[in-house]
Parts: structure tokens; sequence; C-alpha cells
């Protein structure tokens, strides 16, 4: 199969053949069809978070169930499906406590030093190629752990449904299961790429009274509000949050950080009204820190990360493709361009530029 491999970080992927195992005990072995090109992928291309080399990225995907191994109950061949990277076990603590996303079960992850399931060239020249984030998903085929998918509605565009994997189970679980936004509430945005107009279109579907979107490039804040924004705020402004509070009258009652910038979690965090909640998304760099002063905390204030939008995928994602086929949740809109494989490396300078929102790679 063709797949995209990271050999060094700071350098352009290569498209190179990989041959890839037969599915073994709760494996399943699914045909790519499309997978969106999210910012966490660049985090480990340019280096800021550590990932073993030489490694096929990629992690929020849609594609067709080809093979199974034994024991597994949950798809079969012929499965339209997403992937999910927080693969859960459904029998450890945090399975059975209903946070899912946390589960850190061995057994659905990829061992280290195990027999190796990816290689690389032929012959002598053969090499192990690591599954980042254990799906790869920049490749023609993913060999997965059934509990890493959930099987959807077929009639389903799977170029649409690959970008629930990530952005939008992240952005709308922040609104549903995190922030539990109730009708009627206010909701701050902070950061409209993918993850954040996907928090922005949730936050209309959940009710919110004023959905405020904030982003320094015009582009993003007029797609945010067409996706339900009901305000739109220039995040480069020096007054950009004392426009939030005067807009909420007061402050919002949930902020939604979707960047990953120290700049942008402070922000999420002064535009808050006493009892407000400042819910962290994006991948920071792991020196850095947030946090509430003294005043927040007599205020009540609350700060809190929601891993993968403590999500829980296998009920969370058919409903979002529900959400999708009855017009609520516009996919369409957060798509901003469909390329092959061999672009790969385009779609991650455009990232780098902060202009776009979703590029999604689509198989043939």
């Amino acid at each position: 199969m063709k797949a995209a491999v990271l050999f060094e970080a700071k350098t352009p992927l290569r498209i190179e053949d990989v041959t890839v195992d037969k599915p073994q005990a709760h494996e399943v072995l699914i045909r790519t069809a499309a997978c969106g090109v999210c910012r966490s992928d660049l985090h480990f291309v340019d280096g800021a978070y550590p990932a073993p080399m030489p490694g096929i990225p990629g992690h929020e995907a849609a594609g067709v169930v080809e093979a199974v191994g034994e024991e597994v109950r949950t798809v079969k061949p012929g499965d339209h499906v997403v992937t999910c990277l927080s693969a859960f076990c459904g029998h450890c603590e945090f399975c059975v406590t209903g946070r899912m996303s946390l589960c850190v079960d061995p057994g659905v992850k990829r061992a280290k030093g195990g027999p190796p399931r990816l290689m690389l060239g032929a012959g002598s020249d053969r090499r192990p190629v690591n599954q980042m984030l254990n799906l790869s998903s920049f490749a023609e085929m993913m060999l997965i752990h059934e509990h890493a998918c959930v099987a959807i509605d077929r009639d389903m565009p799977l170029d649409r449904a690959a970008i629930l994997g990530c952005a939008v189970t992240t952005g709308a679980g922040a609104i549903f299961n995190a922030a539990k936004v109730v009708p009627g509430e206010t909701v701050c945005i902070v950061g409209c790429g993918g993850v954040g107009l996907a928090a922005v279109n949730a936050a209309k579907i959940a009710g919110a009274g004023k959905v405020i979107a904030v982003d320094p490039v015009p582009e993003k804040r007029a797609l945010a509000e067409k996706l339900g924004a009901t305000h739109s705020v220039d995040a480069n402004s020096a007054t950009a949050a004392d426009e939030v509070i005067e807009i909420s009258r007061g402050g919002v009652h949930h902020a939604i950080e979707a960047v990953g910038r120290p700049q942008s979690a402070a922000t999420a965090v002064k535009v808050l009204r006493r009892g407000g909640a400042a819910t962290i998304l994006g991948m920071m760099p792991l020196s850095e820190k947030v946090g509430l002063s003294a005043l927040d905390l007599l205020a009540d204030k609350k700060l809190q990360g929601a891993l993968m939008g403590r999500n829980h995928f296998p009920v969370d994602i058919p409903r979002l493709v529900d959400f999708y086929q009855r017009g609520s949740l516009d996919l369409d809109t957060i798509i901003a361009d469909r390329m092959p494989i061999e672009r790969i490396n385009d779609a991650f300078d455009e990232l780098r530029k902060g202009d776009t929102t979703r590029s999604v790679i689509v198989f043939s």
C-alpha cells in the first residue's frame, strides 16, 4: 500500500510502499477512504511532540472494513467506519465510570517492542514502521483495534465522515460532554479551525443564546457565523476579551479554547463570568502552563481539559452522522479542500499558515 511516512521531524513526509500484516484477534483491516489533516499531526511532524520514527501520521479517518481478525464483534467486512484515536477497553476504571476517552489499557494499543505490523522496504532492507497514535491513517490501509472504530450509516459520505473522528468529536464533545451547554447560555469559541468551527456548530445545536467566535482571520470568522456564531471578534484586537465581555453582558458561561496557545487560553479564562468554565482543547507546547488567579477562584471560575471531547465515540459518532444527515451539522463548510495523498506536505504547509480550516486527504 502507499503511505505517507515521516522519517524525521521537521522534514517532508515521503510517499512509500508499505506492507501491512493481516488482522489478528480483535483487529480490523480498513481500506482508507479519507483522512483529515489535523493540527495534532502537525505537532508530531514539526517536532513539538515526540514520536517514534519512522512513522505514519494521521488519525482522523473513515473507510471500509476489508477484513477482521478472530473475536471481532463490533464490525464486519463491508462496514463503513469512522476511526478514533481514543480506543477503549471497556473494563478499566475509566471505561466503567464513563470516561472512555481516558482509557490507557495497553491491550487496545500497539505494544512497544511487539512484533512489527507495518514494514517498509523489501528483502533484507525491510524495517518496521511505527503506527502513530495506533492508527496511521495517511495510508491506503489501516490495521487497528476493533475498539478504535465504529460502524456508521453507509449513506454517509466518507470524506465528510472522516473529520468526525477528531475535529468534530473534540469540538462538539467539548460542548455536549464537557461544558454540557444548557439552552440559553453564552459560549465563546477561541480559535476557528476545524475543532473550533465544530464547537461553534455544536453550540448552535445545543441552543446556546449567544455564540461568540474569536479568531484573527476574517474568513474564518465569516465561516463561524455561517455555522451558527451570533457574533465574531478579531483575536488580534487589543480589546478582544473586553468585546466578548461586553457582548455577553458580563462574561460567558463557557469558553472553549481550540488553538493550543497560552494567549488563547488566557483569553478563554478572561472572558468568563462568575461561575463560568473554560475548556482547553488545543495541544500547547509541553512546557506551558495555564492557570486561574486567586480572584478567579473566588469568583468560582473553573478550568478544565477535555481530551478528545470526552467522547463516548461508539455512541457519539453515529449521532453526529445523524445530525449531518438531518442538516443540523454542517461538515461541508468546515472542509476547505480535498487532495490526494501525494499532496500531504502541501496540506501541512496550509495548516502552518493558519488560514485554512480542514483539508481532507481522499484516497481513490
